[in-house]
């Protein structure tokens, strides 16, 4: 497992001309995979047996699948480790309530969970976060076509993964089971598909006339995706985020030395409160300075954490109440060297809070601002070799 890489993973994909699936190797390579085997699902739904018995039969269905053979082999691994890993979430979320075994929220849990494993291997950072995208909407394709407005849902989707590899995994996904409702559910990933055809957001997603167009869409459910924003912000706020010691403050420094900074980091140490005590002080003070900031039409950075979409939404969400343009720097280095780098801080974050921090990373999508600038380091973004 310490010395698992990348290639390793790619190795296991199946290949032409026999196409074998080694899912007891794979299996093998991390607990959480084995831990599908001791997981119930509803027999209404999984007549199979347990996640793990569904996840191969899953991946059984897509190596079948003449589609996913013809994919370009990029996107067949890709693909083929959604698969692998899409129902990682349910052992955590699993409940039985009113006598049917339920796993709310396993989609996002697992995405989670996968965008952990994989960080530790050091794949691309390009690949992974679009195999987390496929996890975290697997089962959208089961009931897009219901929604009141399918196409506004397909156009958002587009924003968040690839709708043709998802709709790809969902049928794999769907014929992977023993159930009597998978017909339907075939039949309703093929009409999600052509949904995305329609919206022309299959394989790229939806194009927006500008920046101020997508955020309003995404905004407000009123908005008509075709129509074009006028773009006039009174200022810019530059949001940072990434994991302690990922190197925002050099960031800053290197890129943004004359701009303003709304830092929690300094508000904590100015304000006497610890990175493990309630934050709720620090970020009223942080919320007051960015208020004077945004009444000014100053342009200013906001320099915290901000590792989920959670946390995110709230800086992102006052800017824009003030008319102002959002970017987010992302920040992202090594899990040794991320280590290293927060040792060598002047105020270490405590291990027990940056493995928390790790379990809930998700790095900022395209769609929760105007422009998202991506920090990596350079073997993140190779491909292998």
């Amino acid at each position: 497992m310490a010395h698992l890489s990348f290639p390793d993973l790619l190795a296991l994909v199946p290949q032409a001309p026999d196409w074998r699936l080694d899912w007891k190797r794979i299996q093998a390579l991390w607990p959480e995979l084995q831990a599908l085997d001791d997981c119930p699902q509803d027999p209404i739904h999984h007549g199979e047996g347990d996640v793990g018995i569904h996840t191969c039969m899953v991946l059984e269905a897509l190596i079948a699948d003449p589609d996913w053979r013809a994919l370009p082999g990029a996107d067949r691994e890709l693909l083929f480790w959604a698969a692998v890993l899409h129902d990682v979430g349910k052992p955590g979320t699993t409940v039985t309530e009113d006598g049917r075994i339920k796993a709310p929220g396993h989609s996002r849990r697992g995405s989670l969970m996968a965008r952990r494993l994989l960080r530790e291997v050091e794949v691309p950072f390009a690949w992974r976060e679009a195999l987390c995208g496929i996890i975290s909407y697997h089962q959208v394709p089961f009931w897009l076509i219901e929604r009141d407005d399918p196409a506004r849902e397909a156009i958002k989707l587009s924003w968040r993964c690839r709708p043709d590899l998802l709709c790809l995994h969902a049928r794999a996904d769907a014929r992977g089971r023993i159930a009597q409702d998978v017909p339907g559910i075939v039949m309703n990933t093929d009409l999600a598909r052509e949904t995305f055809v329609e919206e022309g957001c299959l394989t790229a997603p939806f194009g927006f006339a500008n920046d101020e167009s997508r955020v309003a869409f995404f905004e407000r459910e009123d908005r008509d995706p075709h129509f074009a924003a006028w773009e006039d912000p009174r200022c810019t706020v530059t949001l940072l985020s990434g994991l302690p010691g990922s190197g925002k403050d050099t960031w800053i420094a290197a890129n943004m030395p004359d701009h303003p900074v709304v830092s929690l980091d300094a508000l904590r140490d100015e304000m006497g409160v610890s990175p493990t005590a309630n934050q709720g002080a620090v970020i009223d003070a942080a919320r007051e300075r960015a208020k004077a900031h945004l009444r000014a039409g100053r342009d200013f950075v906001w320099n915290a954490t901000n590792v989920s979409r959670q946390v995110r939404a709230k800086p992102l969400s006052l800017a824009r109440a003030y008319g102002a343009r959002v970017e987010i720097v992302y920040l992202e280095v090594p899990p040794k060297r991320l280590g290293r780098q927060n040792r060598d801080r002047e105020a270490v974050v405590p291990q027990t809070v940056l493995d928390t921090l790790v379990r809930k990373l998700e790095p900022p999508e395209a769609w929760e601002a105007h422009k998202i600038h991506y920090v990596l380091p350079e073997a993140a973004t190779a491909a292998p070799a």
